[in-house]
């Protein structure tokens, strides 16, 4: 029997795709994003065109700023037709890992045309302290 050599590139394909996911390392249903090292502070721009303020997710955990962003799937039957062709996706996702610690009360986000852009204040260097010896 012989196998289809598209076949087999589409799940080389797949087994790709899931192993960036496993690495997260971005994929196509990531979120595009820039970092800048403004000195004091990040600066995180993304883009997530097409969703509104509400589907966006913004959180910060053990150095990791998180941005999900999911919308309500509009059927084929709403447009009077079927989809011949779709890559919109509902829900993308994208976690950036920060190289430095951060002030995480003084991490902000705006949002405008589709941007989102966030800045995450650095953390005062810990200078350590003193352990008295018994």
């Amino acid at each position: 029997m012989r196998r289809n050599p598209f076949e087999e590139l589409e799940e080389m394909f797949d087994r790709m795709g899931r192993q960036f996911e496993q690495r997260g390392m971005p994929t196509l249903e990531s979120v595009p994003v820039d970092m800048r090292d403004h000195g004091d502070e990040y600066e995180i721009v993304a883009d997530v065109p097409g969703y509104d303020t509400e589907d966006i997710e913004l959180t910060f955990s053990e150095g990791t700023i998180t941005i999900d962003a999911s919308r309500e799937e509009e059927s084929a039957e709403e447009h009077d037709g079927h989809y011949v062709h779709q890559e919109r996706r509902s829900s993308v996702s994208r976690s950036i890992r920060l190289p430095e610690p951060v002030d995480e009360e003084a991490i902000g986000a705006s949002y405008s045309n589709g941007t989102l852009t966030v800045t995450a204040p650095k953390a005062e260097a810990d200078e350590g302290h003193r352990i008295d010896i018994e």
